[in-house]
């Protein structure tokens, strides 16, 4: 007969022997976790659109466009790399289709509208005489702005206001105001801060009795520096509302 030791002995080792051997059956049984495929990147898209979409040679065109998804975006022919979302202005002497590329991580997006160039080409051009092209050169004083604003100085207000002189002297005179910008900040940001700026120089100019219908805004932003230096006295040379006169 097994006395109480020896059995008590026996029975713990058959314990520890069914322990390590659910222990073994449990991890046997584990499986790895699996991990969920990321999902695929979303596919660029874009839209473009010129205004007006039927001009003469010559005449601007705005061309304005929106874009999702998209890490690159070019505009064809003659403009190049684009922000997401802006506008631009072009001057298609022929009729011209205009195609945006959007690029991303989801693969590749393509929007395009057509400038039709009226028959015949540009109009006419108004015949000014010269003397006053020569006054209206004498007379017409630029606009200049302060670093990334589009408030009229003091300085600003002496020029416009001759500037007004002039434009109330000649009626038949019309004028575009452009928008300009130093080359700091993107593309984007300074179409639309030279668009400011144009516009301020008309309004300031409405208020001094010169009637909106004879004044045309454009911007130009960073895109035609009048001074291709990289200095502050070049870059305040490039800040301002440039008069021409219209043809």
């Amino acid at each position: 007969m097994m006395r109480g030791s020896s059995w008590r002995s026996a029975l713990f080792v058959s314990i520890a022997i069914v322990l390590v051997v659910a222990g073994c059956a449990k991890k046997t049984t584990t499986q790895a976790p699996t991990t969920a495929p990321p999902a695929p990147a979303a596919a660029p898209t874009v839209t473009l659109s010129a205004s007006p979409t039927t001009a003469n040679a010559g005449d601007i065109v705005t061309l304005s466009w929106s874009s999702t998804n998209a890490t690159d975006l070019d505009i064809q022919p003659g403009v190049g790399k684009v922000a997401p979302d802006g506008k631009t202005p072009v001057q298609p002497t022929d009729s011209t289709t205009y195609v945006i590329t959007a690029t991303g991580a989801g693969g590749t997006a393509n929007a395009s509208v057509r400038v039709t160039i009226a028959a015949g080409g540009a109009a006419a051009p108004t015949k000014v005489p010269a003397g006053i092209a020569e006054l209206f050169e004498q007379n017409v004083k630029d606009a200049f702005y302060d670093f990334n604003k589009a408030d009229i100085r003091e300085d600003a207000r002496q020029a416009l206001t001759q500037t007004a002189e002039f434009l109330r002297s000649y009626p038949e005179v019309k004028v575009t105001m452009e928008g300009h910008c130093d080359e700091r900040g993107s593309t984007e940001y300074n179409l639309g801060l030279g668009e400011r700026r144009a516009q301020a120089a008309k309004n300031y100019l409405t208020s001094l009795g010169i009637k909106p219908d004879r004044m045309d805004t454009v911007s130009w932003g960073k895109e035609r520096p009048f001074c291709g230096e990289h200095s502050e006295n070049c870059w305040q040379q490039n800040r301002r509302a440039h008069f021409v006169m219209a043809r």
